[in-house]
């Protein structure tokens, strides 16, 4: 299961994993899409299942934006994540977190 964390507001981004060191990473998360993102779910692209909704109580409201942190001490640098907006719609996408700084959400 992934663990993380978003904090609001952000003022810095930090990516601080290796794909030959398995370290934390936090990157910065913007929503544009002119929804509400009600819930994110992440885990590493080879993984059978996602993690933990990582907004929790919160969502991501389209203009703002957030620092999001993987703690699970994994190697992959392949993730998949999945943001579910306020009207139901869901979107879907492969990032590289270790070269990952921020994500957009469009």
């Amino acid at each position: 299961m992934t663990l993380l964390r978003v904090a609001m507001p952000t003022v810095a981004v930090l990516v601080t994993a290796s794909a030959a060191m398995a370290q934390d990473v936090a990157y910065e998360l913007t929503n544009v899409s002119g929804f509400t993102v009600m819930q994110v779910f992440t885990s590493p692209a080879n993984a059978g299942d996602w993690g933990d909704d990582i907004l929790g109580a919160d969502v991501l409201e389209s203009g703002t934006t957030s620092t999001v942190y993987i703690m699970d001490n994994s190697d992959q640098c392949e993730y998949d994540i999945l943001f579910v907006f306020d009207d139901g719609d869901e979107m879907s996408d492969q990032i590289n977190i270790c070269d990952l700084a921020s994500y957009t959400i469009k």
